[in-house]
């Protein structure tokens, strides 16, 4: 069998849905070495070279296209299509072609663009309105990553419930613990002290961090001798200008560090270090930060957002997104309680690993199956 995927997510610095493609399709191609995967990007991208490792099975491939292909979902992948047809495409990140001459399977990961547009540029936000609801109901089967997503795909997309399934996503392997010791070098070459507090996350306005800030604020204030640092990791997105003007204006702009976009090395020796995680997002799909720092045995606070909920489960505390008042306390509680925090942060790291890409990939296979048995007719 030959299972087409988007490649296009892996042209860039890897964030959440960059992440899932590469995971997701490394642990397809090692689970079923019998099968073959490809994944598709248009010539008119950068060429991919260090995103995939090497396998038989699963290869990468920059399709050559012309004036009209460089449009690729309605002419470049499916004229491709003509020459190699797979079994079955997958869409990792809310595309699939609109000509299509196989199965597909289509991942929403986040209905952020439709549920709040005031957080996301107009021009993205109009593309959204028109094209997500096609796609959703011309794909064959529709993932998402979590139950909270499923409803919001059926209630908002009006895709029939039978066709949308939830695949759990996962901290990625190398997140895990490691000493502290271990983490210095990584810290004094950004500028972090040994207490800190961590948050991860492109810079844009429904991670809320201009909430975070603020209570950051009041709890420098509470805790006048304290050397507490809030470090935030993350590339500037849309409409970050507002966001970061808040924090250059902030009263204790000298104990916030803005580190930018960082590799899996340096987020890990973060993650393991930090004395709280917090993730005031105002909305996820499923929300991979968290998980990634619950791994690590971060003690972990988020927003009540649904999708949080769903995956932070018994293993988080939670505070209203919109209420930096009652993040302060529940940042003071933890940090003046080690005993509440050690807890924590082994009932984290038991949380994160019930998730796992090899379990997503299972499941994955499974959608793919069933989607080809129920489809028929292509050409």
């Amino acid at each position: 069998m030959l299972i087409g995927i988007d490649g296009i997510p892996l042209a860039f610095p890897k964030t959440g849905v960059g992440h899932y493609t590469f995971e997701l399709s490394q642990a397809l191609a090692r689970m079923l070495p019998e099968h073959r995967f490809e994944l598709l990007y248009p010539s008119s991208f950068p060429q991919i070279t260090d995103a995939i490792p090497a396998r038989d099975n699963l290869t990468l491939n920059r399709v050559p296209v012309g004036p009209v292909g460089r449009h690729w979902w309605s002419a470049g992948l499916p004229r491709h299509f003509r020459r190699e047809r797979p079994d079955l495409f997958h869409g990792t990140n809310y595309d699939i072609p609109l000509w299509r001459p196989c199965p597909t399977v289509l991942t929403i990961h986040d209905l952020s663009l439709l549920l709040y547009p005031e957080t996301h540029e107009k021009r993205s936000v109009s593309r959204a309105r028109r094209r997500l609801p096609v796609m959703a109901s011309k794909a064959d089967t529709v993932i998402v990553p979590t139950n909270a997503m499923r409803q919001e795909v059926i209630e908002y997309l009006g895709v029939d419930e039978t066709r949308v399934v939830v695949v759990y996503e996962a901290a990625r392997e190398f997140f895990r613990p490691v000493d502290s010791g271990t983490t210095v070098e990584t810290r004094q070459r950004l500028g972090i002290g040994n207490e800190f507090i961590l948050n991860v996350g492109t810079i844009e306005p429904r991670k809320n961090i201009s909430v975070l800030v603020s209570a950051f604020e009041d709890l420098v204030r509470s805790m006048p001798g304290s050397p507490l640092q809030l470090v935030i990791v993350g590339g500037r997105g849309w409409l970050s200008s507002p966001v970061l003007a808040t924090i250059e204006k902030s009263p204790v702009r000298n104990r916030i560090v803005l580190t930018g976009y960082l590799h899996d090395e340096e987020l890990r020796d973060l993650y393991s270090s930090c004395r709280l995680f917090v993730y005031p997002s105002l909305y996820e799909g499923f929300g991979l930060p968290p998980l990634e720092a619950m791994a690590c045995g971060a003690p972990v606070i988020v927003s009540t957002a649904k999708a949080l909920v769903e995956v932070g489960g018994n293993a988080a505390q939670y505070f209203e997104a919109n209420d930096p008042v009652e993040l302060t306390k529940a940042m003071i509680e933890l940090l003046a309680n080690d005993d509440l925090r050690s807890r924590l942060s082994e009932s984290a790291k038991e949380r994160a690993a019930e998730f796992s890409w090899t379990k997503a990939a299972i499941i994955t296979y499974e959608v793919y199956r069933r989607t080809i048995e129920k489809t028929s007719n292509y050409s």
